[in-house]
């Protein structure tokens, strides 16, 4: 099983999802795509997405969206735990998309990144 975190107006997470469909074209695979603006990730989700994909919590978040200068969120007195609450309140902030599979993850930018898990 492959999910996708996804966000249906962006364009790259469109393409990683075609890129993980065409992937997994033979019968038995099954893909779950997570919209997540519609339906946001809890804590414990974002915990568990951050650990698969390693490094710090911020390479998750999008930095470029406005609430992430509203909230202060480029502080770097800020727990993972207010980070994580952050995203879980504002899913904009979730980097997209997000390829999740067998334990492991990876940001879907660009949508090639994505290959390593696919193989």
């Amino acid at each position: 099983m492959i999910t996708i975190y996804h966000n249906a107006r962006c364009s790259k997470s469109r393409a990683a999802c075609d890129l993980v469909r065409d992937a997994l074209a033979a019968p038995g695979k099954s893909v779950r795509i997570v919209e997540y603006l519609k339906e946001p990730p809890t804590v414990d989700d974002l915990e568990q997405l951050h650990r698969m994909l390693g490094g710090p919590v911020r390479a998750m978040m999008r930095d470029t969206e406005s609430v992430y200068q509203e909230l202060g969120l480029a502080d770097p007195a800020l727990s993972d735990a207010a980070l994580y609450e952050a995203i879980a309140k504002h899913p904009i902030l979730l980097q997209r998309p997000i390829v999740v599979r067998d334990g492991r993850a990876v940001i879907g930018r660009p949508p090639e990144a994505i290959r390593a898990l696919l193989d």
